[in-house]
């Protein structure tokens, strides 16, 4: 793989390249992107959706909103830094081409914050629960008419997969979605590969999977533009990771170890004593104790702790990316870019104590449960009238649901595939708050 090929500005519909000497500055595709994520309803939607704590009123608890724009400002970080230390190895970027280090840290900045647009309300159990309605649930009655691939794409439910066709999926008079750049599609793809087969490698790119059926023929017109390097062979997909897909990734895990961390000693979950005692250690080269030591609250203790711990990680990332360089554009580098860390240990650690006390914590299991039979609800009420509709067996019943379906999502599916994954894709891009409403007003328990 090559530098120049992978920030591509071109957009799906474009005839021709476009160059990034004749870009305006003051306007940036890399930054443009970046504008349409941020104004865009799936965008929006975050800021009533689960990081942590579903359907949490703590005003200091994160949404997937504000994880999305705290990743995206680590990205923008890691994308200059390496973007420095990339035109100083190859000059020719800058002189030739006119590439500025900023525009790596745009395209990892848009990118990261478009990394969660296309997880399900409820967190990662949204997603769990999207895939056992068909595994083990209601939608079993159809895995004999779909193929394994496209099964595959249901039982297995991915946000990734999601999230690259609400970037990239028309509708009519609204081609090519958002129209993001390739590069920074590029970058958005942490798992270039189809559902099936199913963790072909321990590597890093093939533990879930990127797209769907539906979107296959973009997705490899877009990988092979950048000249991915191709990875799978006869009739399965799969590519060799964009590099920067690799600090879009160390940004989201940095985010998650971290900030997620402090929430759970916001809420008490975790107490301060494991804090300080777990994040000194990423932050024992760089903290002023004297500084600390006038901090009064525990909130602003742990943002300061926070703060440099995110930095010490920032900086390990980016010498871990230039040391590997090579290997990352030979597509020989099957790790996360964090599990190279020195901080590796320091991290798991950190990650442990979250699982144990916020991840499993009572809160967070009862609503996950709540988030369960609200998915599965939704999905096999709105699945069977959609279905019917178009088989021209709907009740009266069917059609009320289906007037509950927003406009723009009544469009003509014409096989069962594309039918059951549309009203995924819908259900996927319901906040919490918009879920609970429909699954209230749906059994009748909505006052009138």
């Amino acid at each position: 793989m090559n530098w120049e090929q992978l920030l591509s500005l071109k957009r799906q519909g474009d005839k021709g390249k476009r160059l990034r000497v004749e870009q305006d500055d003051t306007r940036l595709g890399f930054e443009v992107d970046y504008d349409r994520i941020i104004f865009s309803s799936a965008f929006r939607s975050l800021q009533d959706k689960t990081q942590v704590i579903p359907l949490s009123k703590t005003d200091f608890v994160h949404t997937r909103l504000t994880h999305s724009l705290e990743v995206s400002v680590v990205g923008r970080s890691l994308g200059r830094l390496v973007g420095k230390k990339i035109i100083e190895k190859y000059p020719h970027l800058k002189e030739v081409h006119g590439y500025h280090m900023n525009d790596f840290g745009a395209i990892v900045a848009a990118a990261s914050l478009a990394h969660d647009i296309g997880n399900p309300p409820f967190g990662h159990s949204g997603e769990k629960a999207i895939g056992e309605y068909f595994s083990i649930g209601k939608g079993q009655q159809y895995k004999d008419q779909l193929t394994a691939k496209e099964w595959q794409d249901l039982i297995d439910f991915e946000g990734n997969a999601n999230g690259f066709s609400v970037l990239t999926a028309g509708r009519p008079g609204i081609e090519g979605g958002l129209r993001i750049s390739y590069a920074t599609l590029g970058a958005f793809m942490k798992y270039p590969k189809e559902s099936l087969p199913k963790k072909p490698t321990a590597a890093i790119a093939d533990k879930k999977y990127g797209f769907f059926q539906t979107d296959k023929a973009f997705f490899q017109d877009v990988a092979s533009d950048m000249g991915l390097i191709p990875n799978k062979s006869g009739d399965n997909i799969g590519f060799e990771r964009h590099p920067l897909a690799y600090l879009v990734e160390a940004a989201d895990d940095i985010c998650y170890t971290i900030i997620d961390f402090e929430d759970g000693i916001n809420l008490g979950l975790v107490s301060e004593d494991f804090a300080l005692e777990y994040l000194i250690k990423l932050v024992k080269d760089s903290i002023d104790t004297s500084k600390y030591k006038t901090l009064e609250t525990k909130e602003d203790r742990i943002s300061y702790l926070r703060a440099l711990a995110i930095g010490s990680l920032i900086n390990d990332a980016v010498k871990v990316f230039i040391e590997n360089e090579g290997l990352i554009l030979e597509g020989k580098f099957p790790f996360a870019i964090m599990d190279k860390s020195k901080y590796k240990a320091q991290m798991d650690d950190i990650i442990k104590i979250s699982v144990k006390n916020i991840y499993q914590s009572r809160e967070v299991i009862e609503k996950e449960i709540v988030g369960y039979q609200i998915i599965q609800t939704l999905l096999d009420k709105f699945i069977t009238a959609f279905n019917n509709k178009f088989n021209g067996e709907a009740s009266n019943y069917d059609t009320l649901i289906m007037k509950m379906l927003p406009e723009k999502h009544h469009l003509e599916k014409e096989n069962l595939y594309g039918r059951l994954l549309h009203i995924c894709h819908y259900v996927s891009l319901l906040t919490d708050g918009n879920a609970l409403e429909l699954f209230e007003t749906i059994n009748g328990r909505k006052k009138a």
